[in-house]
């Protein structure tokens, strides 16, 4: 009797602990649909992004076979792929994972100042950060960066180093639709009234009021340059920075307001207000978290 293949041996130990897995064939990608499922003319499996009704019985779909089920993992139909798999990869949305795909030095550098610390895994151009969390999988929120989670694999490289963080605010911005610029003759929403930042909202804080007037200009100044794309994620931004100025006050410091006039200015050049309300209380979140 020949020995167990060694990727079904690591796919074994990862289902038994809960990970679903799947096999990757030479090209470190999944192995191809069945003839029934290709081109998905099965309708795809039902906890697709489209659900359909397939349920073959082979590792069909990429991430959507991965599974947990030892009987499945070394059954008849599953053999013969094990046996020219090179590698194995995972479903981390299936799993409550998130992995951030950073693939490249500027892309690590940047989370090493962007997000919180959590568990790394070196990958062959760069690293893979591990968040406790699920969210929608989207490729290129900016450069060198991939989310990979509910909707796509990864590749087990091993477990990584490091203590894993609750999927922080940060993240989730990063995938968030963005419509800053509303077609002509539409309104993408009211201009929310605008509360102004006073000794009276900020009893607890430790800057002098022309610190943090001219703080909050500066952010609404960039805000309200995007006037084509991005004010939602520059509003983000502005809202980490005068937040993260603030981690040191004994409080309160009137952050709600301050927020508000954020919010205000991405409305001002086209960002629906659910999605700048949205995008703004992450943004103060965050800089919370990052102090915590």
């Amino acid at each position: 009797m020949s020995a167990t293949p060694e990727p079904l041996n690591v796919a074994l130990a990862l289902a038994a602990a809960g990970v679903p897995v799947l096999p990757l064939r030479a090209g470190k990608v999944p192995f191809g649909n069945c003839r029934t499922c290709k081109g998905n003319a099965c309708g795809g499996r039902p906890n697709m992004k489209a659900a359909g009704p397939c349920r073959c019985p082979a590792p069909c779909h990429a991430w959507a076979a991965a599974t947990t089920d030892p009987h499945i993992l070394t059954s008849p139909v599953w053999a013969p792929v094990w046996r020219e798999a090179v590698a194995v990869a995972y479903h981390p949305g299936g799993a409550g994972l998130t992995v951030v795909d950073l693939d490249n030095a500027a892309a690590v550098a940047w989370a090493c100042e962007t997000l919180p610390v959590t568990r790394t895994v070196p990958t062959t151009r760069g690293e893979h950060w591990l968040y406790r969390g699920a969210m929608p999988s989207s490729n290129a929120v900016r450069p060198g960066v991939d989310i990979k989670s509910l909707t796509q694999y990864a590749r087990w490289l091993g477990p990584g180093t490091g203590r894993m963080a609750v999927l922080p605010a940060a993240v989730r911005a990063l995938v968030m639709k963005e419509d800053t610029t509303p077609a002509p003759g539409e309104v993408a929403s009211s201009l929310p009234v605008r509360a102004t930042w006073s000794r009276q909202v900020a009893t607890g804080c430790r800057h002098t009021e022309r610190y943090v007037r001219t703080g909050l200009e500066r952010g609404l100044a960039l805000v309200r340059a995007r006037t084509e794309s991005g004010a939602g994620s520059q509003a983000f931004g502005v809202a980490r920075f005068l937040a993260a100025q603030h981690t040191g006050c004994p409080g309160p410091c009137g952050l709600a307001v301050l927020g508000d006039a954020v919010v205000a200015a991405a409305v001002s050049v086209g960002v629906p207000e659910t999605y700048a309300r949205r995008a703004v209380a992450n943004g103060l979140e965050t800089a919370v978290e990052r102090a915590a």
